[in-house]
């Protein structure tokens, strides 16, 4: 019985002394992730809150993993060709989209997409939810949400409002806001919000919904006047400027969230270690004072948490887009 206790531990010391080096060479075989530069795709044009977000964020995540990472912005059909050029990416962890709120709708609105939001798409973290506004431009004598739809109603099928694109929350909000409150403004789709508000303040449209973020600057300088938010409790950048449901609109609330997504079939170590890193820098101080200061309220939830978030979403927008009629080619 000895000798045969002498052999097995004998044989476990020689088995633990091979496994280290095992463990050690397969740890040096795992690539260090990140090795290279690290894309951003950004599925609207430059200067809107969704280029905004991801430009500050890449920044930082710059630093914290030492290598570049590079916004590209790739606009156009509703976010979704961006949305589409990620979704057929290596799934490498090198390519990432600066995802919103418009490609949950898409998905419900799109009779056709050339990729699967829920099944070609990985959800890491959503970096920040902001509060949606309603504009005019300052020159329109529309003074609160009342007299807007007054003057809507006394001019049917005449006045208009800008969106971000065909099938987005701008889309879908402009079209609520229609039932809501009996008018038949027009709908007119851009690239995103940067050229939407340029036309705005030239009085080519009427009016705009669009993300406190974006248009901030614009409020602040006098260029466009803020009516209503469209979320259920009032912006923390705009306190003095009340919700549409207050305005007499009652239960209005869609917010646009902006997070960072992956082509399916990323390893789960590289989305854990892109979310973890996220959430650390949505936690300092200094990034949420600068969200803070654009409007935005920053998130960081896992994987998981934003998974559970877009099909919750995509239920709910699917029923709102039912009910406006709104079916996109």
């Amino acid at each position: 019985m000895k000798r045969f206790l002498d052999a097995v531990a004998v044989a476990t010391a020689t088995t633990l002394a091979l496994a280290v080096p095992l463990t050690s060479r397969a740890e040096a075989q795992t690539p260090v992730w990140p090795s290279k530069t690290v894309r951003i795709i950004v599925p609207s044009p430059p200067g809107g809150s969704t280029d905004q977000i991801a430009r500050a964020m890449g920044q930082k995540l710059s630093i914290a993993w030492g290598q570049p990472v590079v916004i590209e912005n790739k606009p156009g059909a509703g976010l979704t060709l961006g949305a589409d050029y990620v979704a057929k990416s290596p799934h490498d962890g090198y390519t990432l989209l600066m995802g919103a709120v418009h490609h949950s709708i898409a998905q419900k609105v799109y009779k056709k997409l050339p990729y699967d939001f829920e099944k070609d798409l990985a959800p890491i973290t959503v970096l920040a939810v902001v509060p949606n506004v309603l504009i005019v431009s300052a020159s329109n004598p529309a003074k609160n949400v009342k007299e807007l739809i007054a003057q809507a109603k006394t001019q049917p099928g005449k006045l208009s409002y800008g969106s971000t694109g065909a099938g987005t929350a701008h889309h879908l909000i402009g079209e609520q806001f229609n039932d809501m409150a009996g008018t038949d403004v027009l709908h007119v789709a851009y690239k995103g919000s940067s050229p939407a508000l340029v036309d705005l303040m030239g009085g080519q449209i009427t009016m705009m919904f669009d993300t406190v973020a974006s248009c901030l600057p614009l409020i602040k300088a006098g260029k466009v006047r803020p009516l209503a938010v469209a979320t259920a409790s009032r912006s923390s950048a705009l306190p003095d400027v009340p919700t549409l449901s207050e305005s007499g609109l009652a239960g209005f609330d869609i917010a646009t969230w902006f997070g960072l997504m992956a082509p399916a079939g990323t390893s789960e170590r590289v989305i854990d270690k892109i979310y973890s890193d996220s959430a650390k820098i949505l936690a300092t101080p200094e990034v949420r004072k600068q969200w803070h200061d654009m409007g935005a309220e920053p998130v960081g939830n896992t994987p998981a948490e934003m998974s559970a978030q877009i099909k919750s979403e995509m239920e709910k927008f699917s029923a709102l887009a039912t009910k406006a009629k709104l079916s996109l080619d």
